[in-house]
């Protein structure tokens, strides 16, 4: 079973963000031969607690389960709202709890929304850089949705079938990521301690 993990920072409920992520997650499963298992993800539901997770470094619950699940993910969508020009802070908290090779060599997929089309650079000049030092292996086609795109036609659809045929092509020629155990090297009780595992 082919496994695909969608994380949408969308804020309200709900969002214009969810439902790109809902759509690029069907171009993407429509696209892969045989069953595909979807993880979606709302950040807003986890906001709380991914705080705690930046203080602690450890996520714990429900939060954890979404960072495993992307971590054992064959593919990764990745879908959040434009602030000032970037992602949106809940957006790249959940990347900093993120393990740090959690991302090398993954197939994603980049989406965002926004009010106007001049946000859409925010996806080429903010999320494809953090991407980028992730080591994740990002498709050549974004999608990005402004207001006037949810009015009808045919460019975001055809925008996103293409964008979920690449990420279901790099899914399908990457072999099956290994399941790490978080306990096999566990971090020294006395560097907990000192609060130097974490910075």
């Amino acid at each position: 079973m082919t496994r695909l993990a969608v994380v949408s920072a969308g804020l309200g409920q709900p969002s214009s963000t969810r439902l790109l992520a809902d759509r690029l997650a069907a171009a993407t499963a429509g696209a892969l031969p045989g069953g595909v298992d979807v993880t979606t993800i709302d950040l807003r539901d986890h906001a709380h607690a991914m705080v705690d997770a930046t203080l602690t470094g450890f996520p714990t619950g429900p939060l954890r389960a979404a960072v495993e699940a992307v971590g054992e993910a064959d593919g990764l969508i990745a879908v959040t709202p434009t602030f000032n020009a970037s992602y949106s802070g809940l957006f790249k908290t959940f990347v900093d709890i993120l393990d740090r090779d959690s991302m090398d060599g993954r197939p994603v997929l980049l989406g965002a929304t926004g009010g106007t089309e001049r946000h859409s650079l925010a996806i080429d000049f903010a999320m494809r850089p953090l991407f980028a030092y992730l080591r994740a292996n990002v498709v050549p086609t974004a999608v990005y949705a402004a207001s006037e795109d949810w009015g009808g036609g045919e460019r975001l659809a055809d925008r996103v079938a293409r964008a979920g045929g690449e990420l279901a092509a790099l899914m399908g020629a990457r072999p099956a990521p290994p399941k790490v155990d978080p306990y096999d090297e566990p971090v020294p009780f006395e560097t907990l301690l000192s609060g130097t595992a974490r910075s």
